[in-house]
């Protein structure tokens, strides 16, 4: 028979005793405990040499490996992983294959490995991302149907001062309804510019942005406390694809002539800036 499941290493001891005692021949006893002789010799060779802890089960993966990186190529991996820690598997290959062109070094994939082994590796933190919006877009047959809006950019003014510009503009006309300067591009400011043009213009049917905040947040349906309060006022905040511009194309297109015309080269100041982009609108 088989060993037991249980107290295989007791069996193979009572197997290795009752062989030494002479009462039984090899043939007899590995016939009685079920198993070949070539496993029985190998049993009592390891009793006699080892005692109880030559007959625990030993690994089977191989000692070597004809593919192991080698322990030099690892080293170097290694050290240079410890002076840049910053640096991932496929900058840390590409930067040892310009300076040692004649190695052959190991793929990003097995250099990630390594680095694992080492704990060297740092997991990388999952971004929680916007939920994806689902609903189909408003048709812009007509003004007022659909607003798009969204921050163009920013860049600095000659003197060293920052310009973020919100921009707004209706759909169907394709009017420039603002495009103001903003000293923080949070949801008071936009919400502050957004006010002014309701006033002005009357409320759209839906406001068509992009995933980033203020206008989205990871929260239920991606909704942030800049589309609640747009909801309230009975508008539909609608957000594009992440990574899809071309579906607020006609406000992209719009901001490639903005840079052209009022940022190329900027002006000496906000003040000056602000100027620059209240012509663009009104021409």
């Amino acid at each position: 028979m088989p060993w037991k499941v249980s107290g295989v290493v007791e069996e193979r001891a009572r197997f290795a005793v009752e062989y030494e005692s002479g009462e039984w021949t090899m043939a007899d006893l590995c016939r009685h405990y079920g198993i070949s002789r070539r496993t029985g010799y190998k049993i009592v060779a390891r009793w006699q040499q080892q005692g109880a802890d030559g007959l625990e089960d030993r690994s089977r993966a191989p000692h070597a490996h004809p593919n192991q990186t080698p322990a030099e190529i690892e080293a170097a991996v290694l050290r240079l992983r410890r002076a840049r820690m910053s640096w991932g598997p496929r900058k840390l290959r590409r930067w040892l294959e310009d300076r040692h062109p004649d190695q052959a070094w190991p793929a990003p994939s097995t250099i990630g490995a390594l680095l694992s082994r080492a704990g060297l590796a740092h997991a990388r933190r999952l971004r929680r991302r916007t939920p994806p919006f689902t609903e189909p877009f408003a048709a812009a047959t007509e003004p007022n149907a659909v607003w798009c809006a969204d921050f163009k950019g920013w860049f600095r003014t000659r003197d060293g001062e920052r310009i973020d510009p919100l921009t707004m503009t209706d759909a169907a006309s394709r009017y420039l309804l603002r495009c103001q300067a903003v000293e923080k591009t949070d949801s008071e400011a936009v919400r502050s510019i957004s006010e002014a043009a309701f006033r002005e213009y009357g409320l759209p049917l839906a406001v068509r942005t992009d995933n980033g905040p203020p206008f989205a947040s990871r929260g239920v349906a991606g909704l942030s406390r800049l589309s609640l309060y747009g909801m309230k006022l009975g508008i539909v905040p609608e957000r594009i694809q992440p990574g899809h511009p071309e579906q607020n194309g006609r406000h992209e297109r719009m901001h490639r002539t903005l840079a052209e015309e009022t940022a190329r080269p900027a002006e000496a100041n906000r003040r000056r800036q602000q100027e620059a982009f209240d012509r663009f609108r009104s021409t």
